[in-house]
């Protein structure tokens, strides 16, 4: 097991790279499409600026544009299945999704804080250690120390609300993000490893931690 997810983890960023959407020729994403797009499609969920005021749908203010393109492609493309973000993938070209992914990519998060307090430990033990008990990695290998993610590859995950983390942590373990099924979500197959071996607690105590990151 932890060979394959040692595996996975290195061939990552070469598979994410060959999902996203190529650029178009002589185009390069547009912000004020990106600012249009978030005002008239995107704020209803996500908020103008991206900050969601529903928990469960997740603020994408400060999110890797990369990481953003990415998954609207797989929307469209239905490796990830939702009937809103299906509906209005569907409608976007791919400038669409590279300038709206660029827009919220510029904006600022606002942040949250745990509220539990002893189950946000927990989750910070797991965040930096992992459970080797388990075969459970660090969370911060791929997110950072401070949940930032790595761009491209691994999404920022803090001050995300603890209700969509947690949520987004069972589909992974439960195998219905579109991941490991036939390998076109390289990212869902590394994350699928993971929750599969997650308990209830451990999802929504790394959850609760990574909301209060910063």
């Amino acid at each position: 097991m932890n060979r394959l997810l040692l595996l996975a983890l290195l061939v990552w960023p070469a598979l994410a790279a060959a999902q996203a959407p190529a650029p178009a020729a002589n185009a390069k994403a547009d912000l004020e499409r990106g600012r249009q797009l978030a005002t008239q499609v995107c704020a209803a969920c996500h908020g103008a600026d991206g900050n969601s005021a529903v928990p469960a749908n997740p603020s994408i203010a400060g999110q890797h544009a990369d990481y953003i393109t990415v998954q609207l492609a797989h929307y469209k493309a239905g490796i990830r299945v939702n009937p809103i973000m299906q509906g209005i993938a569907q409608g976007m070209s791919a400038d669409d999704m590279r300038a709206a992914a660029l827009f919220y990519s510029q904006q600022k998060p606002k942040g949250l804080a745990a509220r539990d307090a002893s189950l946000a430990k927990l989750g910070q033990a797991l965040w930096r250690g992992g459970d080797a008990t388990s075969g459970i990695p660090a969370c911060s290998g791929c997110h950072g120390p401070a949940g930032a993610g790595i761009p491209k590859n691994y999404p920022r995950v803090a001050g995300q609300y603890a209700d969509y983390t947690y949520s987004q942590l069972k589909a992974f373990n439960a195998g219905q993000r579109g991941n490991d099924k036939d390998g076109k979500d390289a990212n869902g197959r590394i994350m699928h490893t993971i929750a599969r071996q997650m308990s209830d607690a451990q999802m929504k105590a790394v959850a609760e931690y990574a909301a209060g990151l910063r």
